[in-house]
């Protein structure tokens, strides 16, 4: 009976009849049941991907001072920030001159001259010609910080005291130089302010673009064909070299898994002056490869807007699940 008829009855002086005892115990259980079909909805696993294995890491390299020498290791964890071992995370130091603004081997090419190896809990930079410096890993937090621009982004960096500033001063010998470190509390660089034509949210610290840059061997020994003079890996800084796949093949993966690291195309990498800096010499020619990458490496038309005039040599990558990956490992193209 409805609320209309109780009323009814209520009038003409008579009780409502007594209400079912099963109806509360029905709400319950399609309560139960909704709140069952909800729970199961949210937690129900992504659909299986098929993964499909389109080559092998061969080379794993961190650069932990932007522009200086990449160290290559056997195995690295994968943080949303780029690949790290140890002490040493890559692109985590940056030169810089006295007013904040970065120094890259574009401006001062003998910076690829500069390497840097992990000794105990100390990193120990070497350069030809000056002693060696040793750098304590984690600085003092009396130490001053800087604000730092990179492509007219700002960002921070904390000193790294007088001695490491004189050692690149010494060495470089144009100008007063400091080093900074980013240390894992500071904001990084947002990836929609670094190129509009970035899809994915993210944050760097000192790389161009993002955490992880892959090339392949192949495309590597494609370019070698057509120069007079050889160019090795290093001068092109991928964090991910692979082998087993064909040539510029890396441009077509979109979202991949190696070890239990997932990674998602963020864009191809366009290619600079930095290209043309040998690293054994650390002489810019500002000619080679970069000439002969843009006589058939440009983009499509249709995407002229973001690359312009810049040839397109490996592909970067963001990180869309931290782990850990190493050389050997497969790289799996994740298909839907």
């Amino acid at each position: 009976m409805g609320a209309a008829g109780s009323s009814a009855l209520a009038r003409l002086g008579l009780p409502a009849p007594p209400r079912p005892a099963w109806l509360p115990v029905a709400a319950l259980g399609l309560a139960a049941v909704a709140l069952g079909t909800v729970v199961w909805r949210q937690g129900r696993p992504r659909r299986r991907r098929r993964l499909q294995q389109v080559g092998t890491v061969s080379e794993l390299w961190i650069y932990p001072v932007k522009s200086c020498k990449g160290v290559p290791v056997s195995e690295a964890r994968c943080t949303a920030m780029g690949l790290c071992s140890g002490h040493l995370r890559d692109r985590f130091w940056l030169v810089i001159k006295e007013d904040g603004h970065m120094v890259t081997a574009r401006q001062e090419p003998r910076l690829v001259l500069v390497s840097i190896t992990c000794e105990d809990d100390c990193l120990v930079f070497r350069a030809p010609g000056v002693d060696p410096l040793v750098l304590q890993s984690k600085l003092p937090s009396s130490n001053v910080l800087h604000d730092c621009r990179i492509f007219g982004l700002d960002i921070k960096g904390r000193d790294c005291g007088d001695v490491a500033a004189q050692w690149f001063t010494n060495f470089l010998k144009t100008d007063a130089f400091r080093l900074v470190q980013f240390e894992k509390n500071m904001k990084g660089r947002e990836s929609r302010d670094i190129h509009p034509a970035v899809v994915q949210n993210y944050q760097i610290a000192y790389p161009d673009c993002s955490p992880i840059m892959i090339l392949s061997e192949a495309s590597l020994a494609d370019l070698n064909t057509r120069l007079e003079k050889k160019v090795k890996v290093d001068q092109f800084r991928p964090n991910v070299v692979v082998t087993g796949c064909d040539a510029f093949e890396e441009d077509t993966w979109d979202e991949l898994l190696i070890g239990n690291v997932e990674m998602k195309k963020a864009l191809s990498c366009p290619r600079c002056i930095m290209t043309t800096v040998d690293p054994d010499t650390g002489v810019i020619d500002r000619k080679e490869p970069l000439e002969t990458l843009k006589s058939y490496r440009l983009c499509d038309p249709s995407e002229k807007q973001i690359y312009k005039s810049s040839p397109l040599f490996g592909v970067y990558y963001a990180v869309e699940k931290i782990g850990s990956l190493k050389v050997g490992d497969p790289v799996y193209l994740m298909v839907q």
